[in-house]
């Protein structure tokens, strides 16, 4: 069952950014580009999306349990350290010049749009390439909690 609600859910997200526009990363540029063409359809998107889970938070804070979990994930605030800035700066890097969001980039892929068979691959390089080296980083670091 959770399967199934999983690939529900992600094609309800995936239909919602195709509606939206988010897909197409000529909009998104054009959203970006706050100085020549501005396009800022994609704002009125975005309220949606925050309002939406918004509400979403509190409905959900309001039950003991998930329906389909023991406990609640949801996510508690961290530290923004080096590791988080150089991340979001990448991401930020990679949206501006690619004009895909990950999550975009998929939905578009379907459509056909220009620049995804580049974005994607190059997508799943960069983050094998960042969990090998985070695998990497971690083998090195000595261990803290008194074992030998």
């Amino acid at each position: 069952m959770r399967p199934l609600l999983g690939f529900l859910c992600g094609l309800l997200f995936g239909v919602g950014l195709v509606v939206g526009g988010m897909s197409d990363p000529a909009k998104v540029l054009n959203f970006l580009d706050l100085f020549g063409r501005w396009d800022p359809s994609l704002a009125v998107v975005m309220a949606g999306a925050s309002v939406t889970a918004f509400i979403g938070y509190r409905l959900v804070r309001r039950r003991d349990r998930p329906l389909l979990l023991p406990d609640f994930q949801i996510p508690r605030r961290g530290p923004i350290d080096t590791q988080l800035m150089l991340g979001a700066a990448v991401f930020g890097i990679g949206w501006g010049i690619g004009g895909f969001c990950p999550g975009p980039a998929w939905t578009a892929l379907p459509l056909a749009a220009r620049g995804t068979l580049v974005f994607l691959p190059a997508m799943l390089v960069g983050m094998a390439l960042a969990s090998m080296l985070k695998r990497r980083r971690a083998a090195k670091m000595p261990m803290t909690d008194g074992r030998t």
